[in-house]
């Protein structure tokens, strides 16, 4: 059996299929909380210790850069090294992937069943095609067509400067500046990020933080849901939560925009990750494609890309359950 996990900053998505059959028919799943274990080696004996399966093989997508089979995790203290945890475990065959490699490398297995269309262009064949992930941290990735099939590639873009595209957005890069150095996109657009806008808005633009929003906010983790929620409340959105979540997405926008523009990505922009799914209906409103297209001369350039919303909250799995399909049956020829 193949046990597959998708291991993030705040949990790790595992699962278990047998790769002689379906990759899409989970045998077994399991959801930890990743700040719960000291390494990936404690979590991977607790849940083998869950699993009733025999496995034989393991597959991960990790956040950070893959070298020499081995990656210190982004926004997580583990280290992983393949080889060590083939040895130590008595695995057959282990696939490391960079996350978003995991994510790029299911795009072409999804169906229109799987996204949602923010604008009506059909992707052109063979065209590079952008991945973009806001979860806990900021993944980028991309596939590029090699005459037979897609191919995916990892990407750190999501720790490359960011750039700020209105006046409001240059204060916010000159407040975060003053405070970290450094400004990366994930800083701004990610869901760590997600609560730097708030304080910007709370702090330097004064926008008022009601008595209750405060107290339900006080000692949380992680605020980057309670933000969400409120922002997105039918009727009585609180103004501070509104706001923030609008700049998200203004910066989500040009952020994707950036890296269609860079790759050309006529294939499609895909918005993957934990918190696009839960804000489809503040995507469709129209600040993210305004601020996608927004590339002056080569507005026209942007016009002709398609983008879409993943929906599905396991295409990480999918794509390492792939990936190491073709590994264990490169192994078996």
């Amino acid at each position: 059996m193949l046990l597959l996990a998708d291991v993030g900053g705040t949990k790790t998505a595992l699962a278990v299929v047998d790769p002689a059959r379906d990759l899409h028919r989970h045998l077994t799943e399991l959801q930890v909380q990743s700040a719960d274990f000291g390494s990936f080696n404690d979590m991977l004996e607790f849940v083998l210790a869950k699993v009733s399966y025999p496995i034989e093989y393991l597959a991960m997508g990790v956040p950070g850069p893959v070298a020499d089979e081995r990656v210190v995790g982004t926004n997580l203290p583990w280290e992983v090294d393949s080889r060590k945890v083939r040895a130590r475990f008595g695995f057959k065959g282990v696939t490391l992937l960079n996350d978003l490699e995991a994510i790029s490398s299911a795009i072409p297995l999804l169906t229109e069943h799987d996204v949602i269309a923010l604008n009506d262009v059909p992707p052109k064949a063979g065209g590079s095609i952008a991945v973009v992930a806001p979860g806990t941290g900021l993944g980028e990735g991309y596939l590029t067509w090699d005459g037979k099939r897609y191919r995916a590639h990892p990407s750190e873009g999501g720790h490359a400067n960011f750039g700020p595209d209105s006046h409001l957005q240059y204060e916010l890069a000159n407040w975060l500046w003053a405070r970290y150095g450094h400004v990366s996109n994930e800083r701004v657009c990610s869901g760590r990020g997600m609560p730097n806008l708030y304080q910007f808005l709370k702090e330097e633009k004064q926008m008022p933080e009601p008595a209750w929003l405060s107290q339900a906010l006080l000692g949380v983790d992680d605020p980057t849901p309670i933000i969400v929620q409120e922002a997105m409340r039918p009727e009585g959105a609180d103004p501070l939560c509104r706001a923030t979540l609008e700049l998200f997405v203004e910066i989500l926008g040009a952020e994707a925009g950036d890296l269609a523009l860079s790759l050309l990505a006529t294939g499609g922009v895909y918005l993957a990750g934990g918190i696009p799914p839960r804000i489809v209906s503040e995507l469709q409103r129209g600040g993210f494609m305004q601020a996608f297209r927004a590339k002056g001369r080569v507005q026209y350039v942007m016009e002709d890309i398609p983008v879409y919303v993943v929906l599905d909250p396991r295409i990480a799995l999918l794509g390492v359950a792939s990936r190491a399909l073709e590994t264990m049956t490169m192994d078996d020829q």
